[in-house]
């Protein structure tokens, strides 16, 4: 793939560790805001999310979801031109103490180690969000639109850490 497409997507992805979740709350659009992390071995997004918060009972109930990972002020010059990535894909819960998601936790505290007490925390558990689609938005006029495949080359290549120098992996495209 173009390292036009997937710089972009892998520095958006390195500065920002949040995205704003859509899903349906009896059946009308909701968003809120989450942290998240990927498994580099399938793409699958991650989510750990508390049973109380409402964007939880609405992922049980209604799987489909979509994430909106958007750029920092300091990313471009006009708001326009903010890099963002939207994510389609579809939310399961992990089944706790399962090996899946024991692997998925280790790759969610490599990108957010300060998440590690909220693993304590009995109402918490794991979303894994099969992504189905994403449409990056490197800048203005810069559009894309990934495959699966396209997208799970790049989580299997990002670093997953947030900050620190990633110039050389990044300027590479490794």
């Amino acid at each position: 793939m173009d390292n036009a497409v997937t710089l972009p997507l892998r520095q958006l992805l390195a500065r920002q560790p949040v995205a704003a979740l859509a899903t349906l709350h009896q059946g009308a659009p909701a968003s809120s805001m989450v942290p998240f992390a990927w498994r580099p071995a399938s793409g699958e997004l991650l989510l750990h999310v508390s049973r109380l918060a409402t964007h939880t009972a609405d992922m049980l109930a209604q799987p489909a979801v979509s994430l909106l990972v958007q750029g920092l002020p300091d990313m471009a010059d006009t708001p326009l031109a903010l890099p963002r990535a939207a994510f389609s894909g579809q939310a399961r819960p992990l089944a706790p103490g399962s090996e899946e998601a024991e692997a998925a936790q280790a790759d969610y505290l490599a990108r957010l180690p300060d998440a590690a007490p909220l693993f304590n925390f009995g109402d918490f558990g794991l979303f894994a969000v099969q992504v189905r689609s994403v449409r990056l938005v490197a800048g203005f006029g810069r559009a894309h639109s990934l495959t699966t495949a396209q997208w799970q080359a790049v989580a299997a290549t990002a670093p997953l850490g947030l900050g620190g120098n990633l110039a050389t992996d990044l300027s590479t495209g490794v």
